[in-house]
């Protein structure tokens, strides 16, 4: 991987497994969409590893005491359509107050160009720190689309969560986006001919909805 890209590795044990049991073409619909959403639960945890805390006063059966929450950070969970979805409930269920946003991007076949047909976000995106998630980051066109889209709706705090990444897509992130940290589980060698990531683990979309 060149060393002038900008990102996040996570390399947390379980996730490379279960990305490991992901990337095999004889792993199922099933559990294909439940190990994504295991991975985006972890990567959620990760990523969310700086949210401020505050001291709050409260009283356990034993005595009172202070103890930390969340100071008051608003989140919102952005998902690409249509591959986003499998990595919403992960990221959902280790944050269950954020808000839902969808942005709907596709990749036209002959262009590799990103495509909008979808936006439905909340109305107070200025004021939340905004996660978008799509599992692959290929040529990064949907994905720099739709952050680009997201800024011209006010949103001023971004973060993109991507499974696996080509380096072409990080790079067209860090070039559009120098403002975003990008957080993956992988950044694999190369696209292909057809804009494939390689080795990849094919089309998340279709593996998560049993389209093929």
């Amino acid at each position: 991987m060149s060393n002038d890209l900008k990102v996040h590795i996570i390399a947390h044990p379980l996730i490379q497994h279960k990305l490991t049991l992901m990337r095999s073409k004889d792993t199922g619909t099933k559990d294909f969409r439940e190990l994504l959403e295991e991975i985006a639960m972890l990567m959620a945890y990760e990523i969310t590893r700086d949210f401020p805390l505050k001291e709050v006063d409260i009283e356990t059966p034993v005595a009172k005491c202070k103890a930390k929450v969340l100071a008051g950070k608003k989140v919102g969970v952005i998902p690409i359509l249509r591959a986003g979805l499998g990595m919403l409930s992960g990221v959902v269920n280790m944050i269950p107050a954020a808000r839902v946003g969808h942005v709907g991007m596709y990749r036209d076949p002959k262009t590799l160009e990103p495509v909008e047909y979808y936006c439905k976000l909340p109305g107070d995106v200025a004021e939340r720190t905004l996660i978008v998630v799509d599992p692959m980051l290929a040529t990064g066109g949907s994905a720099s689309a739709a952050i680009k889209l997201l800024k011209d709706k006010g949103a001023k705090s971004i973060t993109l969560m991507c499974l696996v990444a080509a380096p072409e897509g990080v790079r067209r992130i860090n070039e559009d986006h120098p403002d975003v940290p990008l957080y993956v589980a992988s950044v694999d060698e190369k696209l292909n001919e057809k804009g494939y990531i390689v080795p990849g683990l094919g089309d998340a979309g279709d593996r998560i909805f049993g389209t093929l």
